[in-house]
């Protein structure tokens, strides 16, 4: 007859098999699914870009919308950095970016018009500030391009 001591022992060892069975599954199965983001698609550009992509879902609400969009730019600086050290820039992302610039230039305008008439809600300051923002979705949806696409020659590319 066994001992208590030696059942709970092998139980214990069965147990832990088990356990490393079902991990070592879990990491064959996510290794391999479609969606496991290969090493070219530069992680902390991928962070700036998940951060951007937050603010810009936060919206923009009143007198701190400026400050919100000047966040954004912040944001969209580092990633601009970020894709520069990598060489990852395009024509689209230029185009993307100078929407940015023209964009924030006529909020500025906008915004100096506003406090000149003491008119928070200025209806031109509204509408620039909805265009900066939807300039820089275009330059998320810039980057998030390039950051995304295999680099050359990685054989990610059909001739």
């Amino acid at each position: 007859m066994m001992s208590c001591s030696t059942m709970g022992g092998r139980a214990r060892r069965g147990t832990a098999r088990a356990v490393a069975s079902v991990a070592a599954l879990a990491a064959l199965a996510t290794g391999c699914r479609e969606d496991a983001a290969p090493a070219w698609e530069y992680p902390e550009l991928r962070a700036t870009l998940t951060s951007l992509s937050r603010a810009l879902d936060e919206g923009c609400g009143g007198e701190s919308c400026a400050d919100e969009l000047d966040r954004l730019d912040a944001l969209a600086e580092r990633a601009f950095a970020e894709a520069l050290d990598r060489r990852l820039l395009d024509d689209a992302y230029v185009g993307a970016r100078n929407r940015v610039d023209r964009a924030r230039h006529l909020r500025l305008a906008a915004a100096a018009q506003a406090r000149s008439l003491r008119d928070p809600h200025y209806p031109p300051l509204e509408r620039a500030q909805e265009a900066e923002r939807l300039a820089y979705r275009q330059l998320l949806a810039a980057l998030e391009k390039v950051r995304s696409a295999p680099p050359p020659g990685d054989g990610g590319e059909t001739a």
